[in-house]
């Protein structure tokens, strides 16, 4: 995978010790490719999007027996200690962070997944995320948008859909670290409420709010969705890559907190990644070979606990059970294999700042897991879906007959 039209190689595999294959490759499985990098047996020079693509090739390779015997046959020939190996211990206490917090999407548990990812610390995601530290897919109007212009795009693309209006009450469910609710109260003239689960991005949420002289209309709280929220029925709310913590079951459970939160007649943006994946069907021995291989154990483990991702159909579905009806949706997929790949460039490029403000370890994580959700994104495995939902009044909704005015004039 080239995408630069060059000749020469996309990426080199460097094999730092005698015994890295071996742990690599036996037993053979995602999770033993991913651990390889991340304890430095292996390493990647060039493009990680590109390298991402070696997990299916060896994938392929060993489901063929015959291949898998002659290749299991080679690695038990190769050293077996020739390094401490610390990361099954520290994917223990990554699981156990979580775990021990409750049972699966609890609130106690879910507000453990969430601040695991995201109290990693400010300072390493504004290393390379845009100055209003957007976590989420960018909206690309224009293929000469820097990272800034195409993530202000976003969050207006996200407030005129939702029809935003002054005066209104605006709710932000996994606000982050602030920026659409203050572009809705800014640009806007909402009264803005965000929610999140981490403590860290609240308190730099609210220093921003401070900052910007936008205090008296918007505010963050550390809250969870399913809790009673302050100033509700909200006219408006947005929900933008909060849907992948809740799990599929949990869907019901989310959208009827979300139509308790909203006013009869109002509107609810999700903007979530769904899996293409989950929504086929697949043999017996494909799901057995999905299992083994330990497809997905990686994000589970390091970077999402206990995050699944649904289907579009299972989205929709559930919103519709809850009361809502379905006005709008949008794939961004393209925009979303466009935003990765800068975050890896910006991350790649300030790798020694980032060592330092994290550790080596997480670096590598964020490094891959943004590289290879690009090649997900890319290839079509993973889309992310902006689903505009209105909860009927009677009958009716606020909403315009056409999607004319969110075009009416350019965004940003």
């Amino acid at each position: 995978m080239d995408r630069g039209g060059s000749s020469s190689p996309p990426f080199t595999f460097v094999v730092a010790r005698p015994g890295a294959l071996r742990r690599m490759l036996l037993p053979p499985s995602e999770l033993a490719i991913v651990e390889a990098y991340l304890g430095g047996d292996v390493d990647i020079h060039g493009d990680m999007e590109a390298a991402s693509t070696l997990g299916d090739v060896i994938a392929e390779g060993v489901r063929r027996p015959r291949a898998l015997a002659l290749l299991l046959r080679e690695l038990v020939a190769l050293p077996t200690r020739d390094r401490a190996d610390e990361e099954a211990g520290q994917r223990a206490a990554a699981s156990a962070t979580v775990e021990h917090a409750g049972k699966l999407h609890e609130p106690a548990r879910d507000a453990a997944a969430v601040r695991y990812h995201y109290d990693v610390g400010n300072d390493f995601y504004a290393l390379w995320l845009d100055p209003r530290m957007v976590y989420s897919c960018a909206y690309v109007r224009s293929p000469d948008y820097t990272l800034a212009e195409a993530q202000l795009a976003k969050l207006d693309h996200v407030c005129r859909k939702l029809r935003l209006r002054p005066g209104q009450r605006f709710l932000d469910v996994g606000c982050g670290w602030g920026a659409l609710i203050m572009h809705a109260a800014g640009e806007y003239g909402v009264e803005a409420v965000g929610i999140t689960l981490s403590i860290r991005q609240a308190e730099l949420a609210r220093e921003r709010i401070a900052a910007a002289g936008l205090a008296d209309r918007c505010r963050v709280e550390v809250a969870d969705y399913r809790e009673p929220l302050a100033g509700a029925p909200f006219d408006r709310i947005a929900s933008v890559g909060m849907v992948e913590h809740v799990g599929e079951e949990r869907l019901p459970v989310y959208f009827a907190a979300l139509k308790r939160a909203l006013a009869p007649g109002g509107l609810l943006l999700n903007h979530g990644i769904v899996s293409t994946d989950a929504a086929r069907k697949t043999s017996l021995r494909a799901r057995l070979e999905h299992r083994l291989w330990r497809r997905g154990a990686f994000v589970d483990q390091y970077v999402f606990p206990d995050g699944v991702l649904a289907p579009l159909s299972a989205v929709i579905a559930a919103a519709e059970g809850a009361g809502f009806e379905t006005r709008d949706a949008e794939s961004l997929r393209e925009h979303y294999t466009w935003t990765l790949r800068r975050w890896v460039t910006r991350l790649s490029a300030r790798w020694g700042d980032v060592r330092r403000t994290a550790d080596e370890r997480t670096a590598r994580i964020w490094r891959l897991y943004m590289a290879a959700s690009a090649y997900a994104f890319d290839s079509g495995r993973l889309n992310v879906v902006q689903t505009l939902f209105a909860l009927p009044d009677h009958g009716r909704s606020d909403i315009p007959l056409t999607r004319d005015d969110i075009y009416a004039s350019d965004a940003g």
